[in-house]
């Protein structure tokens, strides 16, 4: 696989798997699928709670976010990747590698704020049931979702402009099939300490911070739900409360792994598997979690879909 012909000295390498190509065949055909599985999920989760009134509830407006925020993600990786997978060369601009970088860090530590944010929704849904239109009025929903934003773009911001000085040493090979924060760490020729303590110090507030005030939302959750009498509310909690803690588990699990481990303590075909999982196969799950087990969105698209259908015949 040519992997040089056509890039500039400015231009980095997308490694990949440069060395299997059959096994990179295999990736990009899956990887075009769920691509286009992200792109229709979110997209309709999107329209849905915005066209259907009684989708219109704090909720829906956190989850519509969350699928904007998973269809920027793929988007701003997926292309890239499957043209480097389908074509000859593998580069990348230095301009879009960067890009890529910056939105990989801004959006990823996004998400991790509006997942705890969502864990609080789910928390003055099922424990404070009737205050909870006091609680989350909309304009503290779009405050909380404000801060989300902001959040991962300031820690972005301080990551990228951090990284990006550190001395490359003519390294423009990235072990990778995206540039992230470690291929780049691993591309400089010097080790920064002040960079490794800024990245767990940013780890624990965009993660371990997040994930501890969602689990224990989820612990007074869990007490609020023993003690649910009714069948059909008990069902109903589960079924959105379990949509949330599966999105968590699959979109922190993976995050922790590879920011918040040891340096060095996995392979790095092992580190680009667990990349393509949380870029690529996360924000495809996410949508189809949250339809395929809530009634309230199969509902939602078959009114959408009636009205359309009598709009056609009139």
């Amino acid at each position: 696989m040519n992997t040089n012909n056509g890039s500039s000295m400015r231009d980095f390498i997308l490694l990949g798997f440069s060395n299997q190509p059959q096994l990179e065949h295999v990736i990009s055909g899956i990887v075009f699928i769920l691509y286009i599985v992200t792109l229709g999920g979110n997209t309709m989760i999107i329209l849905v709670s915005n066209l259907d009134s009684q989708l219109h509830t704090p909720m829906y407006f956190f989850l519509s976010n969350l699928s904007f925020l998973d269809l920027c993600y793929a988007t701003s990786i997926v292309p890239q990747m499957l043209v480097n997978l389908w074509g000859p060369t593998k580069s990348i601009t230095f301009g879009g590698c960067v890009l890529q970088f910056f939105f990989a860090l801004d959006l990823g530590a996004t998400e991790c704020l509006l997942l705890a944010v969502m864990a609080y929704d789910r928390y003055a849904a099922v424990c404070q049931p009737l205050h909870y239109t006091v609680i989350m009025h909309p304009q503290f929903c779009q405050k909380m979702v404000l801060t989300a934003w902001l959040g991962g773009l300031v820690g972005a911001l301080i990551l990228c402009s951090m990284t990006l000085k550190l001395p490359r040493c003519g390294h423009r090979k990235v072990d990778n099939f995206v540039c992230e924060m470690p291929a780049f760490l691993k591309m400089s020729c010097v080790y920064s300490k002040v960079i490794e303590v800024v990245v767990y110090a940013l780890g624990v507030i965009f993660l371990l911070v997040p994930l501890s005030l969602i689990l224990i939302s989820y612990t007074v959750i869990t007490q609020a739900v023993m003690r649910i009498k009714s069948t059909g509310r008990w069902r109903k909690v589960l079924n959105t409360c379990g949509s949330h803690l599966t999105a968590v588990t699959l979109f922190y699990g993976t995050i922790i792994y590879m920011y918040m481990k040891p340096k060095n303590s996995t392979s790095q075909d092992e580190a680009k598997f667990f990349t393509l999982f949380y870029t690529i196969v996360t924000p495809t799950l996410i949508p189809l979690i949250y339809t395929l087990r809530n009634k309230d969105v199969k509902s939602a698209v078959k009114r959408i879909l009636y009205v359309e259908k009598w709009l056609a015949k009139s």
